[in-house]
């Protein structure tokens, strides 16, 4: 495989990750005018600068090693269709941020019914592969390690604001 395959790999998730904050940004307004409440803006910037930080060390490392490794891009396929089983679950509920509307029952239903946070596990799982799939075992390891530290932060800050709402 070439370093344009490569390439094109990775601006295929960086356009899907283009398209989910346009569709998360709609859902954020809407849920804003339903009187939502979002919580967390702290952490927000560090999970951008994450996951920028992340596509853009893939890239460059791309140049160096421009093999395509295809057992972690399976496993990034099959993220990417969890990831899309919590986008449809959640629907218009699903943010890039953390919003909270009173007296909406949560979602109990799709990969919800399995465990409380779907999509965080579908992160880590993705921060870790993709750069497998080019052979960047160190971008692998240090962004996974980011990741656990930004998501555990979202994770506690999110369950907090979600409290109030688990007995609807």
């Amino acid at each position: 495989m070439t370093a344009t395959s490569a390439y094109t790999i990775l601006a295929l998730v960086a356009l899907q990750r283009g398209l989910e904050i346009a569709y998360a940004a709609r859902n954020a307004r809407a849920l804003k005018e339903r009187g939502g409440i979002e919580l967390g803006r702290a952490h927000y910037p560090a999970m951008v600068v994450l996951h920028l930080s992340w596509l853009i060390a893939m890239g460059i490392g791309i140049a160096r090693h421009p093999a395509v490794h295809w057992l972690p891009l399976a496993a990034f396929a099959l993220l990417q269709a969890m990831r899309i089983w919590v986008l449809v679950t959640l629907g218009r509920f699903w943010t890039t941020r953390i919003i909270t509307v009173t007296g909406e029952p949560l979602v109990h239903r799709g990969p919800y019914r399995y465990v409380r946070h779907p999509n965080y596990l579908v992160v880590i799982g993705e921060m870790a592969t993709l750069p497998l799939v080019f052979g960047q075992i160190a971008n692998a390891a240090i962004f996974s390690a980011l990741n656990l530290a930004v998501i555990g932060w979202r994770i506690r800050v999110e369950n907090a604001a979600l409290q109030p709402r688990r007995a609807l």
